[in-house]
């Protein structure tokens, strides 16, 4: 299988890391926290089961899903409920587990419906809230999954053709300065060919008419286009009753930015609760001119300017994202002190919010996720041993 058929979707590293670090900053951290936070939000993206596997570590805690670990991904029930557990926990936090439609829905489409992600759901409260008096690892995966429910909005963290597929009216607007072109995108499956912005020729999953293939997980279908903040794009989507949706990623980023920094204000204690459709645009005002020039700035990975702008915020350098920074802590740490190292910590938050999520979805009335329980009732080590357990 070409690998890119497999692709999923994921919010870049310039996003996750490096404005995460700077949204960390505005809200008070130090650059060390800073550090751990961004570094615990980019981590979500490669802690896979192939990792756990080499570090001997829980296997309940992968957050994502390596490209050849989806091509090998069964597709029956329980690994379909596998992916789910993963995708809706970490990446398409879903909005409306109770959504409505037509009386002759089918409750096999109805289900997949309730699981479209977007941002301000209720379960954006619950991941905050979460990880209030938790570990820095826990505030990291809390804005990764906050950051997605921006980025990857309309889309599921399920397999599903109806809700995931963008079909042939699919356009993008390339704005420059006063003037807008709307364009038809262009896709291909070439998993060499890096996205050509230029001329509006992007990779995406190929096509697959089965409802369940992993060509239709998340937004494989729609390319990187969710995950590039400069971009203004617009579809029918199936699910929408093929009504015309126009993403607006430069204003969704700003808004997931300066929603980071009141939930990260809100975790350190400046704030008593954390409410939903809230954002600290007055503290962030200051740097909107900057912030806003980085996220319209057509180019594939916007690094190097988000790094150069938490730098000059706190007159730290920001150490590049090494995902074996802390391996060797964990695995020449004794059985008994695993949990206290770095690692630890975030495969302990980990398995905690696939548990809150994957309960709300099971107590819904929603099997997608597969049964689970409750981890506030049952602990961690109960947890740690039965979520999740696919294989």
């Amino acid at each position: 299988m070409d690998l890119v058929t497999v692709k999923v979707g994921k919010m870049q590293i310039d996003f996750h890391y490096y404005a995460t670090y700077a949204a960390a900053i505005i809200a008070g951290y130090s650059h060390e926290e800073s550090m751990e936070i961004c570094y615990s939000a980019q981590f979500v993206d490669v802690c896979s089961r192939t990792l756990l596997s080499k570090l001997k570590a829980p296997g309940n805690a992968a957050t994502t899903q390596l490209q050849l670990e989806l091509a090998d991904a069964r597709t029956d029930i329980i690994g379909l409920q596998d992916i789910t557990r993963i995708w809706s926990s970490f990446h398409f936090l879903p909005y409306d587990l109770h959504a409505k439609r037509d009386k002759h829905c089918r409750r096999t489409y109805l289900d997949k419906y309730r699981l479209i992600c977007n941002s301000n759901g209720p379960l954006v409260a619950d991941t905050v809230n979460l990880a209030k008096n938790n570990s820095l690892q826990a505030v990291g995966i809390a804005m990764h999954v906050l950051a997605d429910t921006w980025a990857h909005k309309y889309f599921a963290g399920t397999p599903s053709l109806v809700i995931n597929n963008v079909n042939y009216y699919f356009y993008e607007w390339v704005v420059d300065g006063d003037n807008s072109l709307r364009r038809k995108v262009v896709t291909r499956h070439n998993p060499t060919a890096a996205d050509d912005i230029v001329r509006g020729i992007y990779t995406a999953s190929m096509s697959s008419n089965d409802e369940n293939s992993i060509m239709n997980l998340g937004h494989g279908r729609a390319g990187h286009l969710p995950d590039y903040s400069f971009i203004r794009y617009e579809y029918m989507p199936a699910w929408g009753d093929y009504n015309n949706i126009i993403k607006d990623n430069p204003s969704d980023y700003w808004h997931a930015f300066c929603q980071m920094v009141y939930a990260l204000r809100y975790l350190r204690g400046e704030y008593d609760t954390f409410e939903l459709d809230t954002y600290d645009f007055d503290v962030v005002s200051r740097w909107e001119d900057e912030i806003k020039a980085i996220l319209i700035k057509r180019q594939l990975d916007s690094s190097e300017d988000w790094k150069q702008f938490g730098e000059a915020l706190s007159g730290s350098s920001i150490s590049d994202f090494d995902e074996n920074t802390w391996q060797k802590q964990y695995m020449n740490a004794a059985k008994a002190d695993k949990d206290a190292t770095f690692l630890g910590k975030f495969f302990k938050a980990a398995i905690v919010q696939k548990s809150m999520v994957s309960n709300r979805i099971f107590e819904s009335g929603n099997s997608l996720a597969g049964v689970s329980v409750n981890f506030k009732n049952n602990g961690l080590s109960f947890v740690r041993n039965r979520i999740g357990r696919a294989r």
